[in-house]
This record gives C-alpha cells, sequence and structure tokens, in this order.
C-alpha cells in the first residue's frame, strides 16, 4: 500500500530524530572557524532562523534583524505546527520582539518574512487563515496588521506590489517549498489555466493573474517539445531592481501520482523573465541546469547553472539577450546561494557553499569581481542530522549598508542567527 508523504514524514519523524543523535558521532564534523567578528544574536531553548537569501532581512538601520522562532526542528512541519515572527533590536541587547506568527512556512525559506521597501515601516509575511493561504502586512509604527488575500513570493523593490505563486502545488511538487494544509484543487491538472503567478498590489490587495502554467507549458523546451504528459510548476521568483520585470523558474515533474502525491526522479528546470504585467516571456536559460540568482542589475541576472557546451559555475546573462559570460569559475567553484552587496560595495558578490563531505563545513565568502579576489568569512559545521528538507543553509544576507551579513546556522546546539561585522574586509580589499 502506498502511502502520503506526508504520512511518511510522521511516521519516520521521531525515529529519524533518535537515529540523528546517534549517525552525529559517527560523521567526522569539522571545527567552527571564523575570520571576522562573529556572534548569535538569537538564543534558546526556540529555535531561529530567517531563511532564503533574497529577501531583506534588515531595516534601513541595520539595527533591526527579522526572524523566524520555532520549538522544534527534525522533520516537515504539519498543518497545525505555528512559528513566531519578530525582530531582534540589536541597539538594546539583542532584545527579542515578536509581531505575529505564521502557519505557512517551510524550513528552506520560512514564510517570506521581509522588510518591505526602504522606509523601515512595514513588514511582511504569509500565513494560513481559514481555507486560503494569506499575506499579513506589519506597520512598525502604529503596530497594526493588514491581511491580503494571496500569500506573497516576492516583493518589488519600491514596495508597492508583490508577486504570489500556488503554495499548494509547490508543496506536492516541491516538498520544502511549500506550505502543509490546503488541498491543491488543481492536484490531477498537468498543466491548469488558473494555477501561476499572480501581481498583487501591496495596498489595496487587488490581484491579477498574469502567467498561468497553461501559458508557459504550450512554450516549447530546448528539445522542441512541450512534454504535455509532465506536471507543471513555478518556484523561485524575483523582480527586476527597477520593478519593470521579474524572473521565475519554471519547472516539471516527469512522473507524479496526485492520489498520493508521489513523485519519480528529479526534475527539470528553465529560467524564465518577463515584464510585470506577464508579457514580453523570455527563456533567459533553457539548459535545464539552473539553480540560484540573483538580479546583478535590471539587465543582468548571476546565476549557478550549466549552459549548452559549458561547465558548471556561475555565469552573467543578458536579459532578452544571447549573452553569457562566466564569473568567479576558479574561486566560486561550487554552488551556492549568491547575491550582491549594496552600494557602494556592489563589486562584491556574497556567497556560500553546502557543507563539505570531509567536514560537513558550510563556508561563507566574499569575491571581488574585478580583482578575482576570494575572502573567506567563516567556516560554520552543519551536524549530520541538519540533511534533506530541514537542512539549515547558511543562506547569508547584508544589511543595506552593505557592512554586516547574517546567516543562519546549526552548529552549536540548534540553528540560530548570527551576525557576521565584514567592514574591515571592505575597508582592506575594497
Amino acid at each position: 500500500m502506498k502511502i502520503s508523504r506526508r504520512q511518511f514524514h510522521a511516521a519516520v519523524s521521531s525515529a529519524a530524530l533518535v537515529g540523528a543523535s546517534r549517525h552525529c558521532h559517527a560523521e567526522s564534523v569539522g571545527p567552527l572557524e571564523t575570520f571576522v567578528p562573529c556572534r548569535a544574536i538569537t538564543r534558546g531553548p526556540g529555535h531561529h532562523w530567517f531563511g532564503y537569501y533574497d529577501k531583506h532581512e534588515f531595516d534601513p538601520t541595520g539595527k533591526l534583524v527579522l526572524t523566524n522562532e520555532v520549538g522544534f526542528e527534525g522533520r516537515s512541519p504539519t498543518a497545525d505546527d505555528q512559528i513566531t515572527v519578530g525582530l531582534v533590536d540589536t541597539s538594546d541587547g539583542d532584545r527579542w520582539q515578536p509581531v505575529g506568527t505564521s502557519r505557512a512556512w517551510g524550513w528552506q525559506q520560512g514564510c517570506m518574512l521581509q522588510w518591505i521597501g526602504r522606509d523601515g515601516k512595514r513588514i511582511l509575511w504569509n500565513d494560513r487563515q481559514d481555507d486560503a493561504f494569506v499575506c499579513r502586512l506589519y506597520d512598525t509604527e502604529s503596530k497594526s496588521v493588514r491581511t491580503l488575500p494571496r500569500p506573497i513570493y516576492t516583493v518589488s523593490s519600491d514596495g508597492k506590489f508583490g508577486l504570489s505563486a500556488d503554495f499548494r502545488r509547490i508543496d506536492n511538487l516541491r516538498p520544502g517549498y511549500g506550505y502543509d494544509g490546503l488541498a491543491d484543487p488543481n492536484v490531477a491538472v498537468r498543466a491548469p489555466e488558473d494555477s501561476g503567478i499572480w501581481r498583487v498590489d501591496l495596498e489595496t490587495g487587488r490581484d491579477e493573474l498574469i502567467l498561468s502554467l497553461a501559458d508557459v507549458a504550450a512554450i516549447p523546451w530546448s528539445d522542441g517539445k512541450t512534454h504535455p504528459e509532465a506536471w507543471h510548476y513555478f518556484n523561485h521568483l524575483l523582480v527586476s531592481p527597477d520593478c519593470q520585470r521579474f524572473i521565475v523558474l519554471h519547472r516539471y515533474r516527469p512522473k507524479f501520482d496526485p492520489r498520493s502525491l508521489q513523485f519519480e526522479g528529479g526534475f527539470v528546470t528553465r529560467m524564465l523573465t518577463a515584464d510585470v504585467d506577464g508579457r514580453n516571456r523570455y527563456v533567459l536559460d533553457p539548459s535545464g541546469h539552473t539553480s540560484h540568482f540573483i538580479w546583478k542589475d535590471s539587465q543582468e541576472v548571476t546565476m549557478w547553472t550549466k549552459p549548452a557546451g559549458m561547465n558548471n559555475g556561475f555565469y552573467v546573462f543578458t536579459d532578452q539577450t544571447d549573452q553569457v559570460r562566466p564569473v568567479g569559475h576558479d574561486k566560486m567553484p561550487v554552488n551556492g546561494h549568491n547575491t550582491y552587496l549594496a552600494e557602494p560595495y556592489q563589486d562584491w558578490i556574497l556567497n556560500d557553499t553546502y557543507p563539505d563531505r570531509q567536514t560537513r563545513r558550510q563556508t561563507v565568502y566574499l569575491y571581488h569581481v574585478p580583482s578575482g579576489r576570494r575572502v573567506d568569512l567563516g567556516h560554520f559545521p552543519s551536524p549530520p542530522e541538519y540533511k534533506g528538507e530541514w537542512r539549515c543553509d547558511t543562506h547569508p544576507r547584508s544589511s543595506m549598508d552593505g557592512h554586516t551579513v547574517a546567516i543562519d546556522s546549526p552548529h552549536d546546539g540548534g540553528r540560530q542567527v548570527y551576525l557576521l561585522d565584514i567592514r574591515d574586509v571592505l575597508n582592506r580589499f575594497g
């Protein structure tokens, strides 16, 4: 008899936790090493983390740092698991200030908690309310909360609109990145016309479907086929700095059973860009290997991929053209979560690695593009139990002035948030 993914996790989670505590002594874990000032700004007994690397965690002053708080680790979240969202005031003894809760979250991206715009007055996160996933907007001055009718994946830099994706479908086809608790009405539809990407006005809450899965499934892939037998979904959205275009990864699973929610094999990926109204669609990376990416500016995108005839690595693509050039292949040889520091340090790429095989340490580093210089900021051990869906990637995020980096790390008794002071590196090598 087949069981669903959620049933499987519920059955094995307690055994996995016991086994992990025994297994961690069998695998070698290297020591913590830091090369810049580093300190924890959260502490137990709760576990704290932010989530993804491409969102604003710091307010404009750099003093208020957003985090999620949860009371357990080591298993998939269920529909009943609630986390607390809040901020740490680093100017007041790292005081933790809760601002709300969420029942729509995952280990990798949290609940999309982030600052909106650049005035430090609004915070956004996703939640579940009745039979819908929604978005909460918190006003730091009035302490009031508004609710938008759709969850938000990413926001424009001017704070005027966000883009929403179908987290029910993501939960089925990419476990760990969607939200549990709501059934997908299109679970048995391979490329639904009423599921896709919505543009949401953050002031009025008005939403509009700007790109459907049916739309992109009809675009031939690099092999000339449209793959009507496949199961399509969207993941990983990001608006360009000038708020004119957006990126999305269009992915499909070759085989999926909508009754058991089980699939076979991996997924296939291509990167698309489009205007923020869904028009002028362009397949920027058709290789099938697109991974982590970031807008370098409003015309160029830096990503880990493997363009046709080239090796795996980081490349800079120019939007709506076939122009591609490598970046940092000798100093950034493995996949990581890459961003650029803010002006005037935009020549620096902030990046990390996954745990290496020998010591299970994750390295956080800076790469200076003009000089080709790499500066490691630290090596952070990740115990063996942090694997799969509930792993704890460092996901480095920088403050708006570029002086401070925040990471998530489980190296000291559970995942917590740490700050790295990189001012000396910038002064010495910038």
